[in-house]
């Protein structure tokens, strides 16, 4: 019996410290991506410009976050896109959604009108878009929800 208790006491402390390992390892990851991000936040020039973050959605409208420079991207606010003076990246070249994730150097301004998208059920504020530049196609991560970028989950997480 003795024998029994000493085998799963050896299994459970097996268990615990891959456990621990993987906790580590996930920690880190996190740790070394949100420097990533506040470096390359840091690295912003200020000026007439906002930084944009295309979230694409299968089933809603939305275009993605958009925040000003220099801020950190829990500032960024969720918006509806005006396309009257300029075409998204993505309408331009005629494939929605495949730049989901790039990121963009947006010039334009909020409106000031809110817009209501009713897959979301939700109101987003407008935002003109005049021009853009690329910046990076494969940014550092804004997300901490798992699956947050995957077009078909249903799922509205917000930047951190």
């Amino acid at each position: 019996m003795q024998r029994r208790q000493f085998l799963a006491a050896c299994s459970l402390a097996s268990l615990a410290s891959l456990t621990g390992c993987q906790t580590t390892n996930d920690w880190q990851g996190i740790q070394s991506s949100r420097l990533a991000l506040a470096e390359s936040i840091k690295a912003e020039e200020p000026g007439n410009y906002y930084i944009g973050r295309r979230y694409f959605k299968n089933d809603y409208k939305f275009w993605g976050y958009v925040r000003r420079p220099g801020q950190p991207w829990s500032t960024a606010q969720l918006v509806m896109l005006n396309e009257h003076t300029k075409l998204a990246p993505d309408r331009e070249i005629g494939r929605i959604g495949f730049d989901n994730g790039y990121e963009y150097k947006l010039y334009g301004d909020f409106s000031g009108a809110t817009v209501y998208e009713p897959a979301s059920n939700g109101f987003y504020p407008e935002f003109v878009l005049r021009n853009f530049e690329l910046r990076s196609e494969a940014p550092p991560a804004i997300f901490r929800t798992p699956g947050a970028l995957d077009p078909s989950r249903r799922i509205i997480a917000r930047p951190m």
